[in-house]
């Protein structure tokens, strides 16, 4: 009799229908999303037959254990099917204190309202919601059965519904990325008005919107062809308890699986990626997303990981250097100094690197008057990490790029610090909001004058969309700013940031000619060229141009994703500097990084100052060619044709290099290590991220 009511409670139980219902939609559509999302990556994935076979396999575990998880907020929904609430004392008590609660939120003085923003308003309509429903349930009994299959259909809508939502937007998040939900998902959460404008910017978001909502009543309704939801389950507090130990031990045992699944990796990062559940890897990077460097990575002794990397980096035992100059006889030349660091452009887009849609033309032609760095390899794929070596000239943190950092007053190993104290005036300037990505933050404390979007007036913005204003008017913010300094008589060094060539890639009608799409990164990169070209021109009608250097060298490609955690084609950037009167035209083809930008142009101009940069003069006879690069986790170096990387868990991963023909890299793992340069490469990355000085010198 027992087992027949306990089987009747579960068959009857709206809320054990919803969960399981939910089970089977995210095992199905999980499945479905691993097909697709194999069918659209880039054309280099490779994935034989038993990798298709492993993805789906464990795969559908992948996804089983986080549908488990997700079912966690059912059992909140499920302690309030109960009669208590309604009962002669639990009604009325109920009710007072939701009033109280509803009258607290109302009150200027409380902890909503010291929030502000929009909390208050949130709250009080949540607030005032649930004691206007639950009155009229206390209060018109024959209204709870009505009530309760509503609000259950209505829990059940919303499930779908952002699950739908969830998947699709992991494809997009894949088409941009070519990986999961990771911890750019979650860093991104943070600036939500840039986010949410992006996307109804990028896409058709109101026909999707209407679709998936279509779709949502359609699996409801097939869904619900054979269970209703009852309006009174039973509900036994002894059944309840029974209940929550199974769901309980399936929650820990669901958790243990997904865990494994998501450090079990293939040698195929596409696999890894296939295989794993964005949901799980979007909660995992969003707990993980700062890294304990000497829990996950593999260490030197302190002592020689210092000394190590100070005689790489050419510093002495103080850390601290003199940049030479290649002619010894050379005075200091206080020239101005123009960085353009252009969003996301890949080497592979100018014709010099074998493009033949003609995308860069005024970039073709710069790499023509100016010395071009062929082989430069970018230190990250985000804009923060190419902010943070060319504005730091070290290697790149793990975790948190410095930029995000709490503690980013890096005193004297700052660019602009160290131009200001040889007589500059350093400036950041960007288009969009500086507050994005800790920009301002970090700039204004080191150093550096920060001109964004605001100081721009309205009456000379001509095209903005949700990053910031088109490159042009930046460009021209930065010729009247430049004026200014001019004026005063005082040598300056100014970063701009660009952010046309940015989804949703859009820009000015009228400036280019395109044959596509032209919402499109190819058209975008063909606006940021011709506006980069005009802004050179427009340069050399002031009087400061005769005596300005211009760099131009994207933040970081395009792309990132590849067969290997680091795919060298997918971090060469272009780097051109364009100085007709004192740089000579010149093709430098020896490897390099971002974080030898500045202290080349400083060396060019006799500079010589004394600086703790791992950053060098690359045009110095002792130069030992080497670039660094690194996802937020995996922490490369690439030296002798070896690129060494360092990954959680203390793992180490070297390969053999080779240029191929079509500007991409056969990257093919050592069965020897290497040890000099793992060594090195550990002595690089751990002093930056455990020794490196903050707020001044050692």
């Amino acid at each position: 009799m027992n087992t027949f009511k306990s089987n009747n409670a579960r068959r009857r139980n709206p809320v054990y229908l919803i969960g399981r219902a939910f089970f089977r939609l995210y095992i199905l559509v999980g499945f479905l999303l691993r097909i697709v999302l194999m069918f659209s990556g880039t054309d280099d994935e490779g994935l034989r037959f038993l990798d298709v076979v492993r993805v789906l396999f464990v795969g559908v575990f992948a996804d089983a254990g986080m549908a488990i998880m997700l079912t966690l907020p059912l059992l909140i929904l499920y302690f309030g099917l109960n009669e208590w609430k309604y009962s002669r004392f639990g009604g009325p008590l109920l009710d007072i204190l939701l009033a109280i609660a509803f009258l607290y939120s109302l009150w200027p003085g409380s902890l909503f309202h010291q929030y502000g923003s929009v909390v208050p308003l949130i709250a009080s309509c949540f607030l005032g919601w649930k004691l206007l429903s639950f009155s009229l349930r206390f209060f018109i009994p024959r209204l709870r059965a009505l009530w309760q299959r509503c609000s259950l259909y209505f829990v059940w809508g919303v499930y779908v519904f952002l699950f739908l939502i969830i998947t699709t937007g992991e494809f997009f998040f894949w088409q941009e990325f070519g990986v999961r939900y990771n911890f750019i998902a979650v860093d991104y959460l943070v600036y939500t008005n840039e986010v949410i404008g992006n996307i109804l910017e990028s896409y058709a978001i109101v026909p999707l919107t209407v679709v998936l909502l279509l779709l949502t009543v359609g699996i409801i309704v097939w869904q619900s062809r054979r269970n209703r939801f009852f309006n009174r389950p039973p509900y036994y507090p002894r059944l309840l308890f029974i209940q929550i130990a199974i769901y309980a031990g399936l929650f820990a045992g669901a958790y243990a699986l997904s865990a494994g699944i998501f450090h079990l990796g293939s040698k195929n990062q596409y696999v890894t990626q296939l295989e794993q559940n964005g949901a799980y890897d979007f909660l995992y990077a969003f707990t993980h997303n700062k890294l304990d460097y000497r829990r996950f990575y593999k260490l030197l002794p302190e002592t020689k990981a210092i000394a190590d990397y100070r005689r790489l980096a050419g510093l002495g035992n103080d850390g601290y250097k003199v940049i030479a100059t290649a002619d010894s006889t050379i005075g200091p030349q206080k020239r101005n100094i123009v960085l353009i660091t252009v969003e996301s452009l890949s080497a592979s887009y100018l014709s010099r690197y074998g493009n033949t849609e003609g995308l860069t033309p005024q970039l073709d032609q710069l790499t023509k008057k100016g010395l071009v760095f062929d082989s430069l390899f970018a230190c990250g794929n985000r804009t923060v990490r190419g902010l943070e070596a060319l504005s730091l000239c070290v290697p790149p943190s793990a975790g948190e790029s410095i930029i995000k950092q709490e503690d980013n007053r890096m005193g004297d190993l700052s660019v602009g610090r160290v131009l200001n104290a040889l007589g500059y005036h350093s400036q950041f300037l960007y288009g969009g909001a500086s507050y994005f990505d800790n920009m301002k933050d970090f700039f204004s404390h080191n150093g550096y004058e920060v001109i964004d979007r605001s100081d721009i007036p309205d009456s000379k913005i001509t095209f903005s969309n949700v990053w910031g204003v088109c490159d042009e008017d930046i460009f021209n913010k930065a010729l009247t700013t430049f004026d200014a300094d001019a004026s005063a008589g005082r040598p300056f060094f100014a970063q701009i940031m660009t952010t046309s060539n940015h989804r949703p890639f859009t820009y000015p009608s009228g400036r280019i000619k395109y044959k596509g799409k032209v919402q499109s990164r190819e058209a975008a990169v063909k606006y940021t060229d011709y506006a980069i070209g005009k802004f050179i021109n427009d340069a050399k009608r002031h009087k400061w141009f005769a005596n300005t250097v211009f760099i131009v060298i994207a933040d970081h490609c395009a792309s990132s994703a590849g067969k290997t955690s680091l795919p060298l084609e997918r971090y060469h950037i272009p780097c051109i500097v364009y100085a007709p009167s004192f740089v000579k035209p010149c093709i430098y083809n020896k490897v390099c990084s971002q974080i030898d930008v500045m202290p080349t142009v400083m060396s060019l101009l006799g500079l010589r100052p004394r600086v703790r940069f791992a950053g060098e003069n690359v045009l110095s006879a002792s130069y030992r060619p080497r670039a660094f690069m690194a996802t937020y986790q995996d922490l490369g170096r690439l030296s002798d044709n070896t690129l060494t990387v360092l990954s959680p868990g203390r793992k180490v991963t070297q390969y053999s290099v080779k240029p191929q023909p079509d500007g991409s890299f056969l990257q093919t793992p050592l069965n020897t290590r290497k040890n000099r340069l793992i060594e090195e490469t550990q002595a690089c990355y751990q002093y930056v991220n455990l020794y490196l000085p903050r707020k001044g010198a050692e």
